[in-house]
């Protein structure tokens, strides 16, 4: 029976962690995370690498290498020091870069201080850790979702958005054939709907339809609050060329952000769910990928893949199938 109330839901896949967050059978949010990232809210230690004379703020070295940016530091922590800290951004990749991990300090030394520790997890709350985990989604749920992201664009009644990522902002655009305002109007739940099933946070760019009359776009501001009424952020309003700011909180690359940088390891991801989707029994199943995607399945998943469904996984390329678009089918022999 479908939950009366929002639920995040939690499916642990192979190569990935998934989560929707569902009311009465609609998808209101979704989020992915992969092992071994860091994730905003998590706390851990590291040594304090630099810190300029008389600043806050200094880069820190987990123990595995990473660098992290981190800030509210006492005058006590000199470099060469242990800190203990707390992740408010995951590290994010963009075109030509990395933008580290943002992380705070909670503590000088080797030892986590209780409150410190809890301080800000409210805000911070992970669904993964709180949430309950079902063997698999309803039956397209997940797809529907992926695909939207794949792709950026989200159809509506007489027109669709295409969302797109880039270095300073993500930027979000309405086309159709509609009048203007009406199209501006139409756009306004299906933006909604977009930010929150791809995870969006930080800049982010809405081009509306230019809209010439100041009451036209008072409607479009009235309707975008109505929308956003219950996801923090902070909003401009429309300006006379239709474009709207939009800054929330940003804790970790976004769907549109991880197929920006890594369209193949999400397509290996969903290749990985669709062969453990696969109907029937036999003693081999037989996934298909495109040619791009065999070096990105490791062999790690693929041993978890053969023990989920109990068989053989054997792998075949073919060129004219897209990234996006596996199969995979149980053999009888």
């Amino acid at each position: 029976m479908p939950s009366q109330t929002p639920e995040w839901l939690i499916e642990h896949g192979i190569g990935e962690k998934r989560a929707l967050l569902i009311e009465n059978g609609d998808i209101l949010a979704a989020k992915i995370q992969w092992p071994g990232e860091l994730t905003a809210g998590q706390q851990t230690f590291a040594k304090l690498t630099s810190k300029p004379a008389g600043k806050r703020r200094g880069v820190a070295t987990l123990d595995n290498g990473t660098q992290v940016l981190v800030d509210h530091l006492p005058a006590q922590a000199n470099e060469g020091a242990t800190i203990a800290i707390r992740i408010s951004r995951a590290p994010i990749t963009e075109r030509g870069r990395l933008k580290l991990a943002q992380a705070r300090c909670l503590a000088v030394g080797n030892r986590m201080v209780d409150q410190e520790m809890n301080a800000g997890t409210t805000q911070l709350a992970d669904p993964f850790t709180i949430s309950d985990a079902v063997r698999s989604f309803e039956g397209g749920d997940w797809e529907e979702v992926w695909h939207a992201a794949s792709s950026g664009n989200i159809a509506f009644a007489g027109g669709e958005i295409l969302c797109a990522v880039t270095p300073g902002m993500t930027v979000i655009d309405i086309d159709g054939t509609a009048p203007p305002r009406e199209l501006a109007l139409a756009a306004v739940p299906v933006i909604a709907k977009a930010l929150r099933w791809f995870d969006l946070g930080g800049n982010i760019g809405i081009d509306f339809p230019s809209l010439e009359a100041k009451s036209d776009r008072r409607a479009v501001d009235e309707a975008l609050a109505k929308a956003l009424d219950d996801w923090p952020h902070e909003r401009t309003a429309m300006n006379g060329f239709g474009f709207v700011q939009i800054v929330a909180r940003l804790e970790g690359p976004s769907l549109l952000h991880r197929f920006a940088t890594s369209r193949t390891g999400m397509c290996a991801r969903y290749a990985m769910r669709v062969a453990e989707r696969a109907e029937g029994i036999g003693p081999a199943l037989l996934l298909t990928v495109h040619p791009a995607l065999k070096a990105k399945l490791k062999p790690e998943w693929l041993s978890e893949l053969s023990a989920r469904k109990g068989c053989e996984v054997r792998i075949e390329t073919n060129p004219a199938l897209a990234l996006e678009a596996p199969s995979a089918q149980i053999l009888s022999q």
